[in-house]
């Protein structure tokens, strides 16, 4: 079982990740495409999908990696 420090620390770096990971996927694929044209519905929704897809992917990894670590760190005992 995870602790509390553990399960804190997890999503401290799930959160950081996702902040750092959502500014350049902003920065170096939305911008561009917007090229300075106002946000339509469509559009919106479509950046709000693929930041969805990101964050869940993102949490998925972030929580089999720490999982691993568990696992591994069980083993060893």
């Amino acid at each position: 079982m995870q602790s509390r420090k553990h399960s804190l620390f997890e999503q401290c770096c799930n959160v950081g990740s996702g902040f750092i990971i959502s500014l350049a996927y902003w920065q170096l694929a939305i911008v561009p495409q917007i090229d300075g044209r106002d946000m339509t519905m469509t559009l919106n929704l479509i950046v709000t999908l693929q930041f969805t897809i990101i964050s869940v992917t993102r949490g998925y990894l972030w929580r089999r990696f720490f999982n691993r670590l568990i696992v591994n760190r069980l083993e060893r005992l």
